[in-house]
């Protein structure tokens, strides 16, 4: 199977694995419970043009993934496990358009595509990506789309700029503008690494070309959608996601440097195999260009994020694709590539686990982890993983020890209480029997975590301090509020505290409080 069909292989790896884990772990709060909860929204309001999240307009994402979880819906039912299949589903098609373009990139390498879809599974960040309700790996689809058409423009190829611009407008509905960060390098530099012989000359035209297919695309959702969202959710979508959010990113909240040191991880195993160093100095790369293309795709985005403020381990997904194929392409001359770093890695880390699971553990990991024996199972898993992905080796490896390790975590949550304090189903059980006489949040911003799972269909009132409290209370003489009780809360005892994200979250009741609470005055 690993020989005949590679790239087959490597999609069902990855989806079996990210079903397993969509078994095994809850909802990721906040952000996956908040990207459920703004589909939900818009199945259960019908408007599919703007998004809302707790039921108020929503510009920080387009609707491109809300609209593709609706889909499945329609197929399926609501459900929580049907809207997370969009994830993995994007993972697959990511893997599969890799293996294209590899096959674009060295079409006389026939086994080329193959070790690429092998690879891009292996890569860790990538395979928990996929498993994610997340917007990366969607926009690696974009890229890799873009990239695709990009191979086959040429100084008349109309159609293929026409597809890049499809790609970009792609890209510009599941993340936004952020899509040219990822694919107007490769474009710009086109004459570099392109096979069709397109000149410097005739590129600004076609570029614009693609730009304005880009815009018009866009431009069916967009200003539908900037009519009825109003002057509010235009300044919100067209400025600060945007140039201003560009704008305020140069401010350097985090080092230059921050992505270079997670390199890493990022690229973890790949990066870790030394006979993959090795290939890399001993290769021509001015003579090679998949991996010219490459190292202009990946070395500009990791360029141009690096220059901003606003990073996260994330943002590169879409890049990821790029070191799968260089590994993909080194690997020729090494199919058999040795990982024994981090082998060495991660062995040592099930070593600390078993000695863990035989000692003391801190209170706050005692509340997930039990019972602490887990961490033996978790470190046997680790250490068999270890084994077989030495003896496989190569790509195939890789796939293993990334794969393997995502559901050997994946158990080691829901075996353990762990599944239970992230799962907001406990909190939103409480919240949707009430939700005729009013819910409230309070302490802290509420980013919609119950609005999905609870099923609701009118707002969470949000009550920052002791004025807001009363108002509410006054009007909803009983309600329900919820929020961390370590932070600002009702001056009388809650019903009930629940643990939620390693926090206590209290349960409170309006009928219970002192009449001085429930008067506005």
């Amino acid at each position: 199977m690993i020989r005949r069909h590679p790239v087959v292989l490597a999609m069902l790896c990855t989806l079996l694995a990210a079903l397993l884990g969509l078994l095994l772990r809850p909802l990721t709060p906040i952000d996956e419970t908040r990207y459920l909860a703004v589909a939900w929204e818009m199945h259960t309001t019908g408007n599919w043009l703007v998004p809302s999240k707790n039921f108020a307009l929503y510009s920080d994402k387009p609707p491109l993934l809300f609209w593709a979880i609706n889909l499945v819906w329609l197929a399926t039912g609501v459900s929580g496990f049907a809207a997370r299949l969009a994830g993995p589903g994007f993972a697959c098609l990511a893997i599969w358009l890799t293996a294209r373009l590899a096959h674009r990139l060295w079409p006389e390498d026939r086994d080329a595509g193959g070790r690429a879809a092998m690879a891009l599974a292996g890569l860790t960040v990538f395979s928990l990506s996929g498993s994610l309700t997340m917007f990366d790996v969607p926009l690696a689809t974009a890229v890799l789309a873009g990239l695709i058409a990009l191979d086959a423009a040429g100084p008349g190829g109309w159609r293929a700029w026409a597809g890049f611009g499809a790609a970009i407008a792609l890209g510009v509905l599941i993340k936004g503008p952020v899509i040219l960060f990822h694919l107007l390098p490769a474009a710009l530099f086109l004459p570099l690494w392109s096979r069709n012989g397109i000149r410097w000359r005739v590129l600004p035209a076609r570029l614009g070309f693609a730009v304005a297919v880009a815009l018009g695309l866009v431009a069916l959702w967009l200003v539908p959608a900037a009519i009825t969202g109003g002057p509010t959710w235009r300044e919100a979508v067209l400025w600060h996601q945007s140039a201003g959010r560009l704008a305020e990113s140069l401010a350097h909240a985090r080092p230059w440097w921050w992505y270079l040191a997670l390199l890493p991880v990022l690229g973890f195993p790949l990066l870790w195999s030394p006979a993959l160093w090795h290939e890399a100095r001993q290769t021509s790369w001015r003579q090679d260009r998949g991996l010219r293309l490459c190292l202009i795709w990946a070395g500009a985005a990791l360029a141009l994020f690096s220059l901003t403020s606003g990073k996260q381990v994330h943002y590169l997904v879409p890049d990821l694709p790029a070191l799968a194929l260089v590994a993909a392409r080194l690997g020729r001359n090494a199919p058999g590539f040795g990982l024994q770093p981090a082998i060495i890695a991660i062995g040592l880390v099930a070593l600390a686990a078993a000695v863990a699971g035989f000692g003391p553990l801190p209170l706050r990991v005692r509340m997930l982890f039990d019972p602490a024996s887990t961490f033996l199972a978790w470190a046997l898993l680790a250490g068999t993983l270890c084994w077989l992905a030495a003896r496989q080796r190569g790509a195939a490896g890789a796939m293993i020890l990334s794969l393997g390790l995502l559901l050997a975590t994946n158990l080691l949550i829901g075996t353990t209480r762990t599944a239970q304090v992230y799962d907001a189903a406990p909190i939103a059980a409480r919240l949707s029997a009430h939700r005729a006489e009013g819910l409230a949040f309070t302490g802290a911003p509420y980013h919609a975590e119950f609005n999905f799972a609870a099923r609701l269909t009118e707002p969470v009132a949000e009550l920052p301090d002791p004025a807001a409290l009363r108002s509410w209370a006054a009007l909803h003489p009983q309600g329900l509020i919820a929020g961390r009780t370590d932070r600002f809360a009702p001056p009388w005892p809650p019903r009930e505290t629940i643990l939620f994200r390693n926090r206590d979250y209290g349960i409170w009741s309006v009928a219970d409080a002192p009449l001085a609470e429930r008067n506005p005055q």
